[in-house]
């Protein structure tokens, strides 16, 4: 009877496999294309800003018509990816078609006129909008309709950023801190590499990173094949990298409260938003930090790729990024968190390795990672993150760096749907 039962139980796993896999097939064609155009948009939006460097002085207009789209025309929406996520945890009015539009639209009006945001926010809420109204034509019951939701949130971020596997996790960790909801495995799975493939396709092509092997040792023992310095250096790298995460999401929640309680008219904050942001610009006398970061604007301008190099980034460039961002994110601007986190953790992990004479390349790619596992509380998927951008060579280092950083970030995350399961402490 066992063996019996056994058998149907494996009958009853491939039905949920072939469901799945046909289910998601259009979710992440849609979710790929669409976050290919977006990227493709992104790109040209760069560009225009580059070409014509008098946009900026637009920004404070453009954070006004960002605030009446959304009042006009937003509804719900502008809530974007938590309301995704309270979808999940709790179904009721659905995600709204809108969404995608909207965040797209008003994410590459950010970009264009200089805020300094990101794009997994955009991909997250095209896929979830994407996956709700999806989720209404094929008529879905609400367990289902939870899994194709995470299914949209893997499928938008393995697309946005080259890693199908990484994607998959986060949609499963990111709900929920201690815990992960692993009844969605295989559609994440597969939304998210069929999404990745989808957008690869349309020609879109992503930022190539290389961080050589450490092969270095002080002892030689038998069982030991790491230098104990270095992983010494590692986990320190690791604390100040949480304590990064925590510092951008409490000024975060910070500024968008104080800014909501002093500023009396909403369309006002976007305004404010957008005049600290020209004043930084003119303070520090450059526009590095604007828009995502990843290449320099100008030789000798610090970015994501420079810091990959020893001198690629100045001391305090991590900070300058942070406070350009959560300015942007918390004065009503669209975009994402997650780039502008790559950027401020491969700066700041330049600048520990040139003080402490660690690897550039290897603290620079773990900071990458580790500042998004802190403000995201996602330890495991920014870990086969750094595994799927930078090779396997150094998943020990890498490890080691985002689950310190998950730790010392507190449980106050970018996400402030995101629940607690399991407190760290």
């Amino acid at each position: 009877m066992k063996k019996i039962k056994s058998s149907f139980e494996q009958i009853a796993v491939l039905q949920h496999l072939i469901k799945w896999t046909l289910i998601v097939i259009p979710l992440s064609l849609v979710v790929g294309s669409l976050v290919a155009l977006f990227l493709w948009l992104l790109d040209l939006a760069t560009i225009t800003r580059w070409q014509q460097p008098w946009l900026l002085y637009l920004l404070p207009l453009a954070g006004v018509a960002i605030h009446f789209i959304y009042k006009l025309a937003g509804k719900n929406a502008e809530k974007g990816s938590n309301l995704i996520m309270n979808e999940i945890h709790e179904p009721g009015g659905g995600v709204p078609a809108r969404m995608a539009p909207l965040v797209l639209i008003t994410t590459l009006i950010t970009h264009l006129f200089g805020g300094s945001a990101g794009r997994e926010g955009t991909a997250i809420q095209v896929g979830g909008s994407m996956a709700g109204l999806l989720g209404r034509y094929m008529k879905l019951n609400t367990i289902d309709t939870r899994i194709f939701l995470m299914a949209g949130i893997a499928a938008g971020f393995g697309a946005v950023f080259g890693t199908p596997v990484a994607g998959a996790v986060f949609a499963l960790e990111v709900l929920a801190i201690g815990v992960m909801r692993y009844n969605a495995l295989i559609p994440c799975l597969v939304a998210s590499v069929l999404a990745n493939l989808v957008c690869t396709a349309w020609g879109i092509h992503h930022t190539q990173y290389h961080v050589g092997l450490q092969t270095a040792v002080n002892f030689q023992l038998p069982f030991v094949r790491f230098d104990f310095l270095l992983l010494a250096k590692v986990i320190a790298a690791g604390i100040l990298f949480g304590l990064a995460s925590y510092l951008f999401s409490s000024l975060q929640h910070a500024i968008k409260k104080l800014s909501h309680k002093y500023i009396p008219f909403n369309w006002l904050v976007p305004v404010v938003g957008g005049i600290l942001i020209i004043l930084l610009c003119w303070l520090l006398g450059t526009r590095t930090y604007l828009g995502l970061g990843v290449y320099p604007q100008q030789p000798g301008d610090v970015s994501i790729v420079t810091a990959f190099t020893a001198g690629g980034a100045d001391y305090f460039s991590w900070w300058w990024k942070l406070l350009f961002t959560v300015i942007t994110l918390s004065t009503g601007f669209k975009g994402g968190e997650v780039t502008p986190l790559f950027f401020i953790g491969a700066t700041l992990g330049n600048v520990i390795a040139n003080l402490t004479g660690a690897p550039v390349e290897l603290f620079a790619a773990m900071g990458f990672i580790a500042v998004f596992a802190g403000a995201t509380n996602t330890p495991i998927a920014c870990t086969l993150m750094g595994i799927e951008l930078f090779g396997g060579g150094n998943i020990f280092y890498f490890a080691i760096a985002c689950f310190i950083a998950y730790y010392f970030s507190g449980h106050a995350g970018i996400y402030s749907s995101q629940k607690i399961d399991v407190r760290k402490v």
